[in-house]
């Protein structure tokens, strides 16, 4: 079967307005078993596709259509026509059609019908239910320009069957050729599911594997993120160094400003014992200012530091919600391989 034009869509589903004839039947066996029963039944036959264009030769024509009816462009013509007229009528029952070609002949006419749709349809016949008339085939010859005697004589060649037979024939390539179109259908249809699911178990492995790189990029960010909160905590131990020393200084100068204090009560010698105390109060208020400037470096590293945590953070955050995204596309391909299961599951009833 050539169905290399009909791509699996989603959900397993295929447009059956996309279906030829050839996609659904194996044209060579359709031959094959058309022979058969054409010589086993006695009954012409070919089968056609919804626009009159055969896709099998033709089987066990009589020489009647052959030699005499097709080898003129009107015969040729008005068969086409009736066999036109014969298709529709077939197609718009949904079952096969016995009737009366123009040529006086009995055919049938049974449409390969796929969820309502034709698609094909076996033409038969070329027999009779009753002797032929010979003045109607003399008619016509005449009409269609064949020799009249030639042709009355090619006539008597059709086989007579009853009308039962011929519907009961008819009724048999219906049911054969439905049934194969509708079984290649169901396989069409189960191809697709299978690689919707292929597809899907493809996307949830790939997913899956998104998670695991997630994963660990996650582990590595909050690695990094304990690292830059040790550094935190150390430049913290750093900044308690300096305060204590400032404290220290603190109250150096608290005693200094005593000893200033009793100095300066003293008379005489007592300027030049403040004087020293200014110069060790002048000393000290320098190394607060150094003291100052180390807190003020140590600030700034702690502010970069913690921007750092907080940048990295919201990579932890940006990442954990790429890995809830995938999560919901994983439910989602689940819950699709769900819902074919239970497809699957209908196509095995119906096949």
């Amino acid at each position: 079967m050539n169905n290399q034009h009909l791509q699996p869509a989603r959900y397993g589903s295929i447009d059956v307005n996309n279906i030829k004839l050839t996609d659904v039947i194996d044209i060579s066996f359709l031959q094959k078993f058309q022979d058969d029963f054409a010589k086993g039944v006695g009954l012409a036959s070919v089968t056609v596709d919804p626009d009159g264009t055969p896709v099998t030769k033709p089987s066990s024509y009589i020489r009647f259509c052959a030699n005499y009816t097709h080898s003129t462009d009107i015969g040729d013509k008005r068969c086409a026509e009736s066999h036109r007229k014969g298709g529709e009528e077939a197609a718009r029952t949904g079952k096969p059609v016995v009737y009366e070609c123009h040529a006086g002949l009995i055919d049938f006419a049974a449409p390969i019908m796929l969820e309502g749709r034709l698609i094909g349809t076996i033409l038969g016949g070329q027999v009779l239910t009753s002797a032929p008339e010979e003045e109607k085939y003399r008619r016509i010859a005449k009409e269609i320009g064949v020799d009249a005697d030639e042709y009355v004589e090619a006539s008597k060649e059709a086989r007579i069957l009853s009308k039962e037979s011929i519907e009961s024939a008819a009724n048999v390539l219906f049911i054969v050729a439905n049934s194969m179109s509708k079984a290649a259908y169901q396989q069409l249809k189960l191809r697709s599911v299978v690689q919707t699911l292929s597809d899907s178990a493809h996307q949830i492995s790939a997913t899956m594997q998104e998670l695991a790189a997630s994963a660990s990029s996650v582990s590595d960010n909050q690695n990094e993120l304990n690292n830059e909160i040790k550094n935190v905590n150390a430049v913290t131990g750093k900044i308690d160094e300096v305060m204590d020393f400032i404290k220290d200084i603190a109250d150096e100068t608290r005693l200094l400003g005593l000893n200033a204090a009793i100095e300066a009560a003293r008379a005489g010698e007592a300027g030049l014992g403040f004087s020293v105390v200014a110069q060790e109060i002048r000393n000290l208020s320098s190394d607060s200012k150094q003291t100052v400037g180390k807190i003020k470096e140590l600030t700034t590293i702690i502010k970069e530091s913690v921007d750092k945590t907080v940048r990295m953070g919201n990579g932890t955050t940006a990442t954990i919600e790429q890995q809830a995204a995938a999560i919901e596309q994983v439910t989602a391909s689940i819950e699709e391989i769900s819902s074919l299961t239970e497809l699957l599951s209908d196509l095995a009833t119906q096949a």
